[in-house]
C-alpha cells in the first residue's frame, strides 16, 4: 500500500507542471462573455500594420479565435489544415474570421508584427487577419482563457457562441474528423436565421499567456 501511495504521489507531482501549462488561468482575465452579451468593441493592429475594428464589421458574423502557435492544442487544428479549412468555410458563408494573439511580450507565443506575418504565411491561414493584442486588453474583455478559445458574434454584435472548437478535448488531430464542430454549427444556425442550439461550452487548450 505504501509503495502504491508513493507511486501515485510521484505521478501526480510529475504531471503538475503540464497541468499548470494547460489549465486555463481564469485569475488573469475577466469573466468570460457568454451568449447574449454584447461583444466588447476593440481596435487592434494586424500583422500588416493595419487597424481592424469590430465596429466596422457590424452586420456580419464574426469569429474570434485565440491563438498561440506553440500550443499543442492549437497545433492539433493547424497541423493538417483543419483550422484553415474551418476559416475558409466560414468565409464562404459570409463570416469574418479574426485570429487573435494575446501572449504578452516575453511570454510563450508572443508575436510581433513581423513574426505574426511569417506565422500567417507558414500556416497558410485563411482567417482575415491575425490581430496583435499585446497588452491582453481584448482577451481580458472577452474573458478568453485558452488557446484556442472561440467566440462567434452575430450580425447584431451579440455573442452567439463561446467556448471550444469541438467536443473532443485532445491534442490528437485524428480526433477532429469525428468531432462535433460547435463553431461551424453556430455559423450555420446564424446564416439560416435559427437559434444557436449549443451557445456555450467549456474551452480547452493552453492558458492564454497574459
Amino acid at each position: 500500500m505504501n509503495a502504491l501511495y508513493a507511486l501515485t504521489k510521484k505521478l501526480f507531482l510529475a504531471a503538475l507542471p503540464l497541468a499548470v501549462f494547460l489549465t486555463p488561468l481564469s485569475a488573469h482575465c475577466a469573466t468570460e462573455q457568454g451568449a447574449g452579451a454584447t461583444a466588447p468593441e476593440f481596435t487592434a493592429k494586424d500583422s500588416s500594420g493595419a487597424d481592424v475594428s469590430l465596429k466596422d464589421l457590424k452586420g456580419k458574423i464574426v469569429v474570434l479565435e485565440w491563438f498561440n502557435p506553440n500550443c499543442p492544442f492549437v497545433k492539433k487544428f493547424y497541423s493538417n489544415g483543419d483550422m484553415q479549412r474551418f476559416q475558409k468555410d466560414a468565409a464562404a458563408k459570409g463570416a469574418v474570421w479574426l485570429t487573435i494573439s494575446s501572449s504578452a511580450a516575453g511570454k510563450n507565443g508572443h508575436l510581433e508584427q513581423d513574426t505574426a506575418a511569417k506565422v500567417r504565411e507558414e500556416l497558410s491561414m485563411q482567417s482575415k487577419a491575425i490581430l496583435l493584442d499585446k497588452d491582453g486588453s481584448i482577451g481580458k474583455a472577452y474573458g478568453a482563457r485558452t488557446t484556442p478559445h472561440l467566440f462567434v458574434v452575430d450580425a447584431a454584435g451579440k455573442i452567439a457562441y463561446s467556448g471550444a472548437v469541438d467536443n473532443v478535448p485532445s491534442t490528437d488531430s485524428s480526433d477532429i474528423a469525428g468531432a462535433t464542430n460547435y463553431v461551424a454549427l453556430a455559423i450555420d444556425a446564424l446564416v439560416a436565421g435559427k437559434p444557436v442550439e449549443v451557445a456555450s461550452t467549456e474551452p480547452y487548450g493552453c492558458s492564454v499567456k497574459y
